[in-house]
């Protein structure tokens, strides 16, 4: 049988994020929006204090630390499981002694390959995601030869790596990196070809949730996309993917428990 969808809720708290920057400043806000992301189906909250948008600046260890830590122990003081989405280790090991039970790397530990092992030591999991460059710079012009083999590649790669840094398989998971690093057709072809990256093993989160691309397709402004991310999460989770990371939890909630109870056990 096919595993249930597992609804991954974005709680930005940052001033700059391309949807929401600026709306959950505040911890109280946040906590209160992170509450009701799980009234709506989100089984776990990724909380992140700086901005993995395009031409997104970083922020420092202090000031990410800042904005994410009372979050993410208001949130796991209510009982609700927390991921925290950094690439630092001191952010991490701030947030895990939090409560966070999932660091969420865009850099897959390139960043700071010693963040594997305190990942490892505390018993946490993990998402590992490719991104081509920084993002900064990761749209300036993005080029492969085979798209999917490459992030495959990758994804393989990093994942041997947190292994051999003492991380379970079993508390791994995988993210191709929708929109970090790829033009529109490279974002399809991922979702059309997501079963090469099914096949490595872990399950595979994916992440359309109101990008570009799903703008660039139809037109519509960041407000408008919940249409296109409603479609391209449930191509995603009919080639495999098992983790959605969005912002509008209920309805996407709702669209992949029909999806899940239509399509029935693998064939």
């Amino acid at each position: 049988m096919k595993a249930a969808p597992l609804i991954m809720g974005i709680v930005n708290v940052t001033p700059d994020s391309f949807s929401d920057g600026g709306l959950f400043l505040d911890p109280g806000a946040a906590v209160e929006h992170g509450e009701r992301l799980a009234r709506e189906g989100a089984a776990i909250l990724d909380v992140g204090g700086e901005s993995t948008r395009p031409g997104a600046d970083p922020v420092s260890v202090e000031e990410e630390s800042r904005r994410v830590v009372p979050v993410v122990e208001g949130l796991a003081d209510r009982g609700l499981e927390v991921s925290v989405d950094t690439s630092k280790v001191e952010v991490a090991r701030a947030a895990l002694d939090a409560g966070a039970v999932l660091v969420n790397d865009v850099t897959a530990f390139r960043s700071a390959p010693e963040l594997a092992g305190l990942v490892a030591e505390r018993g946490a999991r993990c998402c590992l995601m490719h991104m081509l460059g920084e993002p900064r710079t990761m749209q300036a012009d993005p080029r492969y030869e085979d798209v999917v083999d490459e992030v495959r590649a990758f994804l393989e790669q990093r994942l041997a790596f947190a292994v051999s840094e003492g991380i379970p398989e079993s508390r791994i998971w995988l993210d191709p990196g929708i929109g970090f690093g790829k033009t529109v057709e490279h974002n399809l072809e991922l979702l059309r070809r997501l079963p090469e990256i099914v096949a490595i093993g872990p399950p595979v989160l994916v992440g359309t949730s109101r990008k570009s691309f799903l703008g660039k397709i139809g037109g519509a402004p960041v407000s408008g996309r919940l249409g296109g991310t409603i479609a391209s999460n449930l191509i995603a989770w009919e080639r495999g993917a098992r983790i959605f990371r969005v912002h509008d939890v209920a309805p996407i909630a709702d669209a992949l428990a029909v999806a899940a109870a239509t399509v029935g056990p693998d064939v």
